[in-house]
């Protein structure tokens, strides 16, 4: 199982990349693309758009399963995948680098309560 260890990850299978000016890029785990199965349609949130911490924020659907994904922190959203919109299958083929949308945090320190990659491998062993 791939579970980087530079990532934070969320009990709801999403992955986040604190960048270096502070924005957040998150996407869905490799465990998660795995559960649901080919991906065929992504619908992300308005650039623009006010999350808070757990609300949800886009949905991915495979050919057997539709599952949310939740915004692991409140903030902004600056950015979407319009590639990965376009070609769920991205997401598939590479989770980690099909990234599916960058936030503007309300405050990066509540980066510091989500799992690191121990933690979230804990969480995927148990299940």
């Amino acid at each position: 199982m791939n579970i980087p260890v530079d990532l934070k990850y969320t009990r709801s299978h999403e992955w986040i990349r604190a960048e270096a000016d502070g924005t957040i890029t998150l996407g869905i785990t490799d465990h998660a693309q795995e559960l649901l199965g080919d991906l065929v349609f992504i619908e992300l949130p308005a650039v623009g758009s006010s999350l808070a911490a757990a609300q949800e924020a886009a949905v991915v659907e495979s050919v057997k399963a539709a599952a949310d994904v939740y915004a692991p922190i409140a903030g902004t959203v600056i950015e979407i995948n319009q590639a990965a919109v376009d070609a769920p299958e991205t997401v598939n083929q590479d989770a980690y680098a099909a990234w599916l949308f960058r936030m503007k945090p309300s405050a990066i320190s509540d980066l510091d309560a989500l799992l690191d990659a121990a933690a979230y491998e804990q969480i995927v062993d148990a299940a």
